[in-house]
């Protein structure tokens, strides 16, 4: 479990290294996606173009420089591979990626031109992470989990601190899932901070790993993974990412894969926004009506991954 204090000192860390990324008010467009008030934290704009470089470059500035002399290695749908390639490029070293078979051409192309070292492998990330662990081992590289690790964790949990400086009237925060890592630190900071606001996270109809682990009242499996969403696809979350989010977290709701690419068309046609299927989660909450919201109410949603999806 992560505190508040380590979040509060990975943003101090992580400062030089990230950009504080805008918060925009979403206003003067033709079809509304909620009635509420909705504010966009626009981590689409991070460098790498997702959240995820924000714990990456954690976990990197919290080790030492022996720990990772012979590179670092990860499993990723995209996001957090691209944040590693990053971090190994920020300390001279090099990056080895495993990414899922539906990991787009366009991720992969943007891993090899950070310089990682890019393996395709897997149809979903579970069996990508045994190849990456695997590497580890025989090579002695740093490996980097994407979201079970508590420093990774207290990275993307900086997202919270700001998204709320920026919005502190916000009633609820909708974020995107996909091993649990992100809503996890948020909703510690959140929490923390505003114990009365709501946390709402999002998973795809096709891997619904924390809906199911809610359901189920403990830590699940599950039986298959169907979403094409390589960045939030994840047959088994982490027993304490589990926890947190039973602890910290109101509620999970689920949208397809089609609402998600509907949403990230709306995204670009309205607002300019150039996002990725899971950037576009919280958009397809409100859209297909997963989530509702009246005049008054004050939502803050993560635009979390840039991609292409949309602009077709």
């Amino acid at each position: 479990m992560i505190s508040l204090d380590d979040i509060r000192s990975a943003a101090s860390r992580i400062a030089p290294h990230i950009r504080r990324t805008p918060t925009i008010a979403v206003e003067a467009v033709s079809e509304p996606a909620t009635d509420g008030r909705l504010m966009l934290k626009l981590e689409s704009l991070q460098a790498t173009g997702s959240f995820k470089a924000r714990g990456a470059t954690n976990k990197l500035l919290g080790l030492p420089r022996e720990a990772i002399a012979k590179g670092i290695v990860t499993a990723s749908g995209g996001n957090h591979g691209l944040a590693v390639a990053r971090a190994a490029r920020l300390a001279g070293v090099p990056a080895t990626v495993f990414v899922t078979e539906s990991a787009t051409p366009e991720k992969r192309e943007k891993l090899r031109r950070w310089g990682a070292d890019v393996t395709v492998l897997g149809q979903i990330w579970n069996e990508t992470n045994e190849a990456a662990l695997a590497f580890a081992e025989r090579s002695g590289a740093a490996y980097f989990h994407p979201f079970a690790d508590p420093a990774v964790v207290a990275g993307q949990g900086t997202l919270g601190l700001e998204l709320l400086a920026d919005v502190p009237d916000m009633d609820v925060a909708l974020v995107a899932i996909g091993g649990g890592g992100l809503i996890s630190g948020m909703a510690v900071a959140l929490k923390a901070l505003k114990p009365g606001i709501r946390i709402i996270g999002i998973e795809p109809v096709g891997s619904p790993t924390l809906r199911a682990c809610l359901d189920a009242g403990r830590l699940v499996s599950l039986d298959s993974v169907t979403s094409r969403v390589a960045t939030m696809s994840c047959g088994q979350t982490d027993p304490w990412i589990f926890e947190t989010v039973r602890d910290h977290v109101d509620d999970i709701v689920l949208v397809s894969d089609d609402a998600m690419l509907q949403a990230a068309r709306w995204l670009w046609f309205e607002l300019g926004i150039a996002a990725d299927l899971s950037g576009a989660a919280a958009i397809a909450a409100l859209q297909t009506g997963a989530v509702r919201f009246a005049r008054g109410q004050t939502i803050g949603a993560l635009v979390c991954g840039a991609g292409p999806d949309g602009l077709g």
